[in-house]
Order: structure tokens, then sequence, then C-alpha cells
């Protein structure tokens, strides 16, 4: 038989499956030595839905013609409910006909954008690269090379306060023998998954100016803006920027905010031009999302039922996180207040120092106390020596983690 493409063949299982897949081999084995296996690697809410949600979907599902087809682009009333979010979190302006197309989910999202903007190529020199946060998720770089691209991964570090200067990334690029003018577009996402860091509103602006002055596209993976901790400095849109439409386009997910990961349902907005390339695009792969989740998810955005569902979340997440930092904290950690994350479920921290790989740890914790999470070199070359836990699970779960790290002599 025919071989498949050489972009596909050379990647892995994404690296979250990979792993929850050695859980599921070693749980019988864990279970029994009373160390069943605690999920903390997947970036995945474990608590339901509004009851909102579901009531809506159930409401939908006596519309008549609901079961048919959507569009791509999605219901007209789905994109409205958008732009009127987008207005009253961010105070941004956004035309729904023109600058707004709906999701299979974010990742997809990002995937096909990807797929869109990059003209694959089978030579290194020949092919066209993508600017995206090192460490970062792990998911950009493989979309990057099974488009034909490559990926530069630019430095997120507690030196350069995870808000690297641009015009530096690009000086650094060149000097690293890549072609400047193979440069289609940069990733930034803010709050960062693995890191959690968060970013100004003042650093959203220069990473504007830098792609308009280089004439590259600029995508804003926001995933996780609406999980925080500080009502006084919400995560921002990169869209509040001057020019930003000119070059950027922003990814949102109901997955994180509203626990609704299995409902596949996200949307992109910004640029008109992007977003219209992008709509044909997907208009030859998908026939759109099932208008009874479209409908739940344009009447919780904007609903209160919704912003209390989120305010409840990230008060229940900032519980959660203090579990875990002040149990590291008991276990030897060395963490500062000021390097405690304002955002997101994600706790970054290094390994222990008797540890030679991130790996190694994880591996280690999995197979000794059950706990699952990732090895920071899952997140890029400059995740090697962290690990990155997904505080997720109930209270008691993190509180038994901590417990199981003691009993089993894992210190810092």
């Amino acid at each position: 038989m025919k071989e498949f493409n050489e972009s596909v063949k050379s990647i892995d299982t994404y690296i979250m499956f990979r792993i929850k897949q050695e859980a599921a081999k070693l749980a019988p084995v864990l279970k029994n030595a009373e160390r069943e296996p605690i999920a903390l690697a997947m970036g995945a809410p474990t608590a339901p839905p509004p009851d909102f949600v579901y009531n809506t979907i159930k409401k939908a599902l006596e519309i008549p013609q609901i079961h048919t087809y959507s569009s791509p682009k999605g219901e007209d009333w789905f994109l409205e409910a958008i732009a009127k979010r987008m207005k009253n979190r961010f105070g941004v302006e956004l035309n729904p006909k023109t600058e707004i197309f709906s999701l299979i989910g974010s990742k997809e999202g990002l995937a096909n954008f990807i797929r869109a903007l990059i003209n694959p190529a089978t030579l290194e020199k020949d092919k066209e690269i993508i600017l995206a946060p090192d460490p970062g998720y792990a998911s950009y770089a493989q979309m990057i090379k099974t488009n034909g691209g490559l990926t530069y991964g630019y430095e997120l570090s507690k030196e350069n306060n995870y808000m690297p200067d641009m015009y530096k990334v690009w000086e650094q690029m060149k000097k690293d023998g890549y072609n400047e003018s193979k440069v289609k577009a940069v990733i930034i996402n803010y709050p960062s998954n693995p890191l959690g860091a968060t970013c100004t509103k003042e650093y959203l602006q220069h990473v504007v100016d830098f792609c308009k002055e280089k004439q590259i596209w600029l995508i804003s993976d926001a995933a996780y803006c609406d999980i925080y901790f500080n009502e006084e400095n919400k995560p921002h849109s990169v869209l509040e920027t001057e020019g930003a439409k000119d070059v950027a386009v922003e990814f949102f997910s109901f997955s994180k905010p509203y626990s609704m990961t299995g409902f596949r349902l996200g949307w992109i907005c910004g640029n008109a031009h992007a977003v219209g390339t992008f709509g044909r695009l997907k208009s030859t792969i998908d026939t759109g999302i099932f208008k009874a989740l479209q409908k739940a998810g344009a009447e919780i955005l904007n609903s209160q039922e919704g912003d209390e569902y989120i305010n409840r979340s990230n008060k229940n997440f900032k519980t959660k996180q203090m579990i875990i930092i002040n149990g590291l904290r008991e276990l030897g950690w060395k963490i500062q207040d000021e390097d405690i994350p304002s955002a997101t479920f994600y706790i970054w921290q290094p390994i222990p120092p008797r540890f030679k790989t991130s790996a190694e740890f994880t591996d280690a914790l999995l197979k000794n106390s059950g706990i699952v999470v990732v090895p920071g070199s899952g997140f890029g070359k400059n995740g090697e020596g962290y690990f990155r836990l997904s505080a997720v699970a109930s209270d008691d779960k993190l509180k038994e983690v901590i417990d199981r790290m003691k009993k089993d002599g894992f210190y810092f």
C-alpha cells in the first residue's frame, strides 16, 4: 500500500493521550497498591457544566428542524451572541457576519487556521515558519509540522516576565539561521498553558505593533481568558489593542470556563480577511455544529447563570490551586507568593534535583504514587526540568496527592 505523508508519519500521539494510556495500563497494579491513578495531566475541568446548559439543550431539541445541517460559519444568533459577549467582556466591537466564525472547539480551529496559512513544503529551506511559545501548548508545533511548516520556539521565562521582546526574538531567530522572509505568523497564548502566566495590555500592543511592522499574522489563543483569580486584573483580548484587527485573529473556547470540554464549541474572531479565508477552508471540511449545542452556547455566553458559574468555578480553582501550592511548600518546594499564577488551573514547578529529567520524575510519580502529571519536556525544550499539574480533581483528591507524595518520599 502507498504510504501516508511524511509529516503525519513523523509525529507522535498527542502527549496527553499517551499519558492517559500509560496510566490506564498501570491502573490495576496501582489499585492493588492503594495508589489508584489520580488524573492531573489533562487540562480539563471535572465539574459538570451549568444546569442552564443542559436545560437549554433540552428545550432546543423541541425546535422544528433543529436536527438539520447548520452552517460551518454558525447560526446567525450564535454569532450575534458571541459579538455581544466580546463587547460585554472586552469592549470589542465585532461584525458577526464578517469577523466571527464558529469552531468545533478552539483546537480544531487553530489546526485548520494553520493549515490555511502555511504553504506546505518538504525541503527544510522552503518551509514557512510560525513563532510559538516555548514552553507552550504541545499541539502548536505538531499542527505546524503536519502542515509542512517549521516552528521557531521563543522562550517564556521568569527572566523575561513571560513577555519576551519580540524584536529580540526576531534577531535571535535570524542568528539561529532561520529565514525571516519565511515567517508567516506569531502565536501567543495568555493566560498560558502550561505556565498559567498572564500578560499586560501594553504587551499585547507590543506584539500587535511588531506583527504590523513585520507584516505577519498574529494568532492569539485565548482559551483560558475567563479563568482568573483577580477581578481587578482580568486577562485582556488582543483585539482591545489599537490596530489589532489589521493583523490578528483570536481563538476562544467554551471548554474551560463552562466545563464544556466534550461539547466541542468555540469561535475565531478578528481580521475579516483572515476569518473569511479560514471560512472557505472550513466550508470544505465540515458542515457545522449541532444547532442545539449552538443554542446552549449562545444562551450561556451572556447569561447571569453563565457569569455566576464562572465566578464560582474560579473561586473553586483558587482553592484547589492553594491546596497544591501549600502542599508542595510542605514538601520543600520554594514557591514565592508572587510566582503563584493569577490565572488558569495549571501549576508549573521544577522537578526535584535528584531526578535527571522531567520524564524521569513524572514516570516515578505515576508508577510509585499513581499521580498523573505531565513532564515539562512535552511543552518544548525550555520545559525540561519542570512538570505541569492540572488542579482539576476534587479537593479531597488533591489533598490525597500531597499525602501520597509525603508517604512515598517525593520531597524536593
